[in-house]
Formats: structure tokens, C-alpha cells, sequence
């Protein structure tokens, strides 16, 4: 078969482990005449693998690419179908470590952190607050000054999706008609999600199950919206998709190598898209007074924000442990109010996305270190900055093409 040949039964495949695993597609886009083969056949989990593995060995012997935008589609399908052989495996009850279950799903390992570490931060932090009481509690006390009151969440959120697209656009030519839209839901493990529709259109969801800060904000603008999810979907479906003819990019299995570069990329286009002091001013100048929100404080307020920002990893370790056996959900939790900071509920809502996603969680910060090197090599300038990331949302490549 030739790759549409193949691209096609790939799809189907990814289709039919859908049916077995609802969080396993996240999107997608393509032909409905194999989405209702998928749906008519129901194939069971064995067989999806198998077949799986006679698209790798075809792919494996296939002629030698002959430019370099090949070679990476056939790599990363590779590195698709190994992820999805993976998830079947879990399926049937098969068990991993996590670093073993993270490099097979998507292509890296991320760095392993004692207590040390973390302690060091911890006492960064308790020096920038003072006062007395569990560390925890005074950032959460702290914190509460800057939640965006409820009946202001969507006028301050418009703003702040506007502001990151108007600054993407500013550098990245989107298609004519993209667009989104913004649903505010409960009830759920994450505290965002974009769910790209194709035809460069996406919903956005923001959880209001927990008190949302102001910082936020521009997260969720940037990472869900500009120039994160929303822009990567949309540049992959028109570059890869429409330009190219390359089908398998009309879906997006979540547990594939593609996660690691949307996570990691829809991190790291915050600090693209407001470099330096730019957010700062942004949310100080326009977003607190949308908020109704005293910016007296705010300095102190960032400050926090970059040192609590350096326990990211924390998340990794709680997840590790947690998946692996090591800790059970009490103390999961407990690791994380002790070691990220978090309320009680909030490190409950993140040991239920660990029990969801399982080990994602390392997209999100091992993700964003990756393309923040990758981007930012050899010193580069804010327009080559805006470029390589353009070009990095609009390719086939995964961790193991990112120098």
C-alpha cells in the first residue's frame, strides 16, 4: 500500500480504539466513511494491535523518503502506531512504570526530582511571604486576593483571548475563517480544554468547579486558544491536511507523540506571546480592573507566580509515585498541598487527572522545556523565536526531531 493507503487504515484503527476508549480521540476531522466503517466493525483490542503492527512493518519497509518532510511523516506515524500498541496494552491490563509508559507514548522521559529540589524552591517562597502557619495555607490565603469574581469570568477571559490572538496574528498568518467559542462547565478533572471541531473552528472550555485567579486568564488564552491548541490544530489541518493530503493528521490521538509538542507548545507560547514584562503590564493594565481587582499587591503576586511556577515538576513526581504504586491517593495529595502548594481540593482535582490521563502530565512542563530549547537556540531573536515555533506547529516532528 502506498502512506494514503496506509494513513487511511490508520485512521480506521485509531477510530476503532476510540470505541474501546473514550478519551483516546480527542479530535477528529477526517473522511466519516471511516469513522462508520470504525463504528460498523468494532474491532476487538487484540486485533486493532495486530493490525497496527502490519502498518509498522509496511511503514518500515517503504522506500527511503526523499525529503526531509517525508522522512518525518513516516517517522512520526511510526511513533503513533507505537503509542497506540501501548494504549491497547494498558487496555487489556498490562502494567508500566511510568517513565517506560511516558517514552512509549510519547517519545520522552521526563527528569526525576527529590524532595531536595522542591525544598530549596519551598524556601524561596516562605522568605517572599513571611507571616506564620503551614506554608500552604499562606499562599492559598495569599492567592485568594486575586480570584476573578464569577460573574466576571467571561468578560475578563474575552479580554485575554483577544489580547493573545491579537499578538499571534501579529506573527502568524491563521486561516480566514478560524474561530472559537468559549463554554464554561463543572464537574471536571482538568481546569481547560480545547476541543478542536475542524475547519480551523474550536471549543474552548474553562472549569469553574474551583476559584479561578487572575493569572489564568491569559494561561488558558494563550495555552487553549493563541497561539496554543487552537492555532497548532488549525496550521496542522491546513498545512498537513488540506495542503498536503496527509490524512493521519486529521486525527488526534491523545496518548501519541503529537501531546508532548501541543502541551508543551501551548505552554510555552504564553511566555512567546508575552515576553519579558509584557503579561505583566497586560494584566495589571487591563485584566485587574475587568476583574474588579486591587493591583496594590501585585507585584509580590508575580513574584509568587515565577517561584511556584519552578515546582511544576512537582506534579510529575505525585503522578510517578502515584502510578507506579509507590503512594495511594491520600498521600498523593498530601505530596501535593506539601510540595505544589495546592489546596486540598486542588490536588484532589489533579489526582482524578492522574487517574484520567494517567502519565500526560509530563506534556505540560518536560513538553515546554523541550520546545523552549528547541526554539530558542543560539540565542535566538523574538522574530526567529516566532518562526521556528511556527514551523514547529505546522510539521509532522515529535521530541526525537527537536535539536
Amino acid at each position: 500500500m502506498d502512506l494514503a493507503a496506509l494513513a487511511r487504515e490508520y485512521l480506521f484503527l485509531e477510530l476503532s480504539m476510540g470505541m474501546h476508549d473514550e478519551a483516546h480521540v480527542d479530535a477528529y476531522f477526517g473522511p466519516e466513511d471511516i469513522r462508520r466503517q470504525a463504528n460498523e466493525a468494532r474491532l476487538p483490542l487484540d486485533e486493532i494491535g495486530s493490525r497496527a503492527g502490519r502498518i509498522e512493518d509496511a511503514l518500515r519497509d517503504y522506500p527511503s523518503a526523499d525529503n526531509a518532510m517525508e522522512q518525518l511523516r513516516i517517522s512520526g506515524l511510526l511513533g503513533r502506531l507505537a503509542a497506540l500498541r501501548t494504549r491497547i496494552a494498558l487496555a487489556m491490563g498490562k502494567s508500566l512504570p511510568f517513565d517506560q509508559e511516558t517514552e512509549s507514548l510519547f517519545g520522552a522521559v521526563a527528569p526525576d526530582f527529590d524532595d531536595s529540589h522542591f525544598d530549596e524552591i519551598l524556601g524561596r517562597i516562605d522568605q517572599l511571604l513571611g507571616g506564620e502557619g503551614p506554608l500552604p495555607e499562606r499562599v492559598v490565603e495569599f492567592q485568594s486576593q486575586f480570584i476573578i469574581p464569577p460573574d466576571r469570568l467571561s468578560v475578563v477571559f474575552d479580554a485575554a483571548l483577544a489580547e493573545c490572538r491579537r499578538r499571534t496574528v501579529d506573527h502568524i498568518a491563521l486561516p480566514a475563517d478560524e474561530s472559537f467559542s468559549v463554554e464554561y462547565v463543572t464537574d471536571k478533572p482538568w481546569s481547560g480544554y480545547n476541543w478542536y471541531q475542524g475547519d480551523a473552528h474550536s471549543l474552548i472550555q474553562v472549569n469553574t468547579d474551583l476559584p479561578i485567579y487572575i493569572s489564568r486568564a491569559v494561561d488558558l488564552g494563550c495555552h487553549e486558544g493563541y497561539p496554543g491548541h487552537h492555532t497548532f490544530n488549525a496550521l496542522l489541518e491546513k498545512n498537513l491536511v488540506q495542503d498536503r493530503g496527509w490524512l493521519e493528521f486529521s486525527i488526534y490521538p491523545l496518548f501519541s507523540p503529537q501531546s508532548l509538542i501541543a502541551e508543551g507548545s501551548g505552554n510555552y507560547g504564553i511566555e512567546l506571546a508575552f515576553p519579558d514584562d509584557e503579561r505583566v503590564n497586560f494584566e495589571r493594565e487591563v485584566l485587574f480592573p475587568l476583574a474588579g481587582l486591587d493591583p496594590t499587591d501585585a507585584d509580590r503576586y508575580y513574584q509568587l507566580l515565577d517561584l511556584l511556577s519552578e515546582l511544576d515538576y512537582a506534579d510529575n513526581e505525585a503522578a510517578r509515585d502515584y502510578l507506579n504504586g509507590k503512594i495511594d491517593r491520600t498521600a498523593a495529595i498530601e505530596w501535593l498541598v506539601q510540595y505544589k502548594l495546592s489546596s486540598p481540593e486542588r490536588a484532589e482535582q489533579r489526582t482524578r487527572f492522574f487517574d484520567a490521563y494517567r502519565s500526560y502530565v509530563i506534556n505540560y512542563n518536560f513538553g515546554k522545556d523541550i520546545v523552549k530549547q528547541h526554539v530558542e537556540r543560539d540565542g535566538a531573536d523574538p522574530n526567529e523565536r516566532w518562526q521556528r515555533f511556527e514551523r514547529l506547529i505546522s510539521s509532522p516532528m515529535t521530541a526525537a526531531d527537536l535539536d
